[in-house]
């Protein structure tokens, strides 16, 4: 039986947290989205796991483990560079698959638009780039929790208790993201929550997503992209609204859409078993089973 491993990774420059299983046909890498981190994929690697695949996840720079990103620069160039060190390290040849998660999706379109990547397949999960995302305007402004708002935990008076602060943080990721937030696992719940652990690391994000907003305003070449293309979405995502789907199919008329019933902004702990399923079936379509 296969294991997975996790370990530390440099990312071009930039040290990160890798989590790999290792197995066979072509390789699937695994990228988050906004806020989250490689955890949120595993319910999906052990999925893989019981199938023999191989498949690695990392967080993204800014993100989880991962050193900070320069907030001098640009974001999506760093984490393309981010993308494509963590594609090096998969056997040259191997065709792999870049399934991405919001965030992490529209970073995974952008690794299918260089053919020098030799990518075999995309699978952006609501990516974001697409539509208007209304994650900031949601975070900031209306996701109430307990009759608090998300405003509230960066402008108290005095700090939350880390426990209580990352509770609330774990009750906003359930209500916005899960398609019923009473169903969702406390599990993942909580493993997200960690990756928002204070004040400090609230705001920084908030400042990273301004700062990103203008880049997300055009990031794709979609017309690039030559490799197969496979685009999930959960139909009742309040983030990202699933009309984006329609939009890579108008530029990429070969490409396949799942719309997921049930399923919100991360069908990847929703619904890890369908996820997996369509992965396991790419992986097919590559090598011809």
């Amino acid at each position: 039986m296969t294991t997975v491993e996790e370990y530390v990774v440099d990312l071009d420059g930039v040290k990160s947290r890798a989590i790999e299983l290792q197995g066979t046909g072509p390789p699937v890498l695994l990228l988050h989205g906004f806020t989250d981190s490689a955890e949120t994929w595993l319910p999906v690697i052990e999925r893989l796991r019981r199938g023999g695949r191989r498949a690695l996840a990392i967080d993204l720079p800014g993100f989880g483990h991962a050193g900070h990103v320069d907030p001098r620069a640009p974001l999506l160039p760093q984490l393309d560079r981010a993308v494509v060190a963590a594609l090096r390290r998969f056997p040259a040849g191997s065709h792999p698959i870049v399934a991405g998660n919001s965030l992490g999706g529209l970073a995974a379109l952008r690794a299918a638009q260089d053919p020098e990547l030799r990518i075999g397949a995309v699978v952006p999960i609501a990516p974001a780039g697409l539509t208007f995302t209304r994650w900031l305007q949601i975070i900031e402004r209306t996701a109430q929790f307990h009759g608090l708002l998300v405003h509230g935990l960066l402008t108290a008076p005095v700090p939350f208790p880390r426990p209580v602060f990352r509770r609330l943080v774990g009750q906003t990721y359930r209500n916005l993201v899960f398609s019923t937030p009473s169903a969702a696992d406390p599990g993942v719940v909580h493993r997200y929550a960690r990756n928002v652990g204070d004040r400090a690391d609230l705001a920084r994000m908030i400042r990273m997503a301004r700062r990103a907003l203008p880049e997300l305003s055009d990031p794709f070449d979609l017309a690039r992209i030559t490799c197969h293309v496979l685009v999930v979405w959960g139909l009742e995502d309040r983030l990202v609204p699933p009309a984006g789907a329609h939009e890579i199919s108008a530029h990429l008329p070969g490409a396949r859409i799942e719309i997921l019933e049930g399923c919100g902004h991360c069908p990847q702990v929703e619904a890890p078993d369908i996820i997996a399923g369509l992965l396991d079936d790419v992986a097919g379509q590559l090598t011809g089973r």
